[in-house]
């Protein structure tokens, strides 16, 4: 299945609740009874919405709503008609429609070219449990794509989603094998594009998206500004709108590392503080199990290590005025080290509202 799709995000609240039960369990629910092709619940370790309150998994009180990310994926005709159930059960939340490429690696159809953009995001989509040779997959997977020269990934556990349109719910007593995980790529079309028929040969049901990229920075490398990625005649860099006049948002996304410190702090706990103090609409923060950026080995926690070595991503998205104050922030605190990509969001709209 090599196809155009479309991907429907929630950014919510962990106890935002519906019709007398948590918000997210409705909405893999619906994921579940309509067999979305690919989707996974991920759980931030901080951030903050509009309301400006903040999350973090740092303390008791404020932990108890830690910020949640529903990411699904299918075609056009299976998504859109979920777009405003899933924007009810979120209630106070964000809901984002972006487009994507779904494929399925090694099922014999190429990639059309054009879908391998100059930058190139690729997620994988995997199983918490697959193995690769014995290795974790998604260790296999980020040595391969750090061998082949790619600008980073990142591993994200999932708790809930579906895969290959199957419900896979993690539980605490079990080995959660089949609960959905996602691997976040970025790097040059070219190098996406030679490794693709590489990971169909890799995993057993690989399940991928290809999107459209900005790479702004790269180890403290200035490469470009935030601007919109949607090919011509669209431009959000000025006006914020497409070519009929309808809005368009931006999105960043911050790959650093729990050791990367800023004054003593780890560096995306500063981003976060900054941003929500310029007035920034919302961002949200996930701790990755293994990953890597730039020329940086891939890594992750070990046994008897002091401290935590883990990558972080943090989410922001707004509108282009505000996006390029909240990137001023992120290059100052990014001078050294990390990965900031940027990304059109054709459609976002705060649950409940227009």
């Amino acid at each position: 299945m090599n196809g155009d799709a479309i991907k429907l995000t929630s950014y919510f609240g962990e106890r935002q609740r519906t019709a007398g039960r948590f918000a997210a369990d409705a909405l893999l629910d619906l994921y579940g009874r309509h067999e979305i092709a690919t989707s996974v619940l991920l759980r931030g370790a901080e951030g903050f919405g509009a309301s400006r309150h903040p999350r973090t998994d740092r303390t008791l009180t404020l932990s108890e709503d830690l910020p949640l990310i529903a990411v699904a994926v299918d075609t056009r005709a299976r998504i859109e008609p979920l777009v405003e159930q899933a924007a009810r059960l979120t209630g106070t939340g964000l809901v984002t429609l972006e487009r994507a490429r779904l494929v399925r690696a090694g099922d014999g159809e190429p990639v059309p070219r054009e879908d391998v953009h100059e930058q190139t995001k690729l997620t994988i989509y995997l199983g918490r449990q697959e193995r690769v040779f014995r290795v974790p997959a998604f260790i296999a997977v980020c040595d391969l794509l750090h061998r082949r020269g790619v600008a980073g990934a990142t591993a994200l556990l999932g708790v809930d989603g579906t895969a290959h349109g199957r419900r896979e719910r993690a539980a605490f007593f079990s080995r959660n094998a089949a609960t959905p995980m996602m691997v976040i790529a970025v790097g040059s079309g070219q190098r996406i594009g030679t490794v693709l028929p590489e990971l169909g040969a890799l995993l057993r049901q690989p399940l991928l998206t290809l999107e459209r990229v900005r790479i702004c920075k790269r180890d403290g490398q200035s490469l470009s500004v935030p601007a919109s990625t949607a090919p011509p005649p669209v431009n959000a860099t000025v006006a914020g709108t497409d070519a009929t006049g309808l809005p368009l948002w931006q999105k960043l996304m911050v790959y650093t590392s729990e050791a990367a410190l800023h004054d003593g702090q780890p560096v995306h706990r500063t981003i976060l503080r900054r941003l929500r103090a310029a007035g920034i609409s919302g961002a949200t923060t996930q701790r990755g199990v293994w990953g890597f950026h730039g020329d940086h080995a891939p890594h992750g926690d070990r046994l008897l290590q002091l401290g935590r070595h883990v990558p972080v991503v943090t989410v922001v998205i707004d509108s282009p005025a505000r996006i390029l104050a909240a990137f001023a922030i992120i290059d100052e605190l990014t001078r050294e080290q990390g990965l900031v990509t940027s990304e059109t969001v054709p459609a976002m709209r705060p649950a409940g509202g227009a």
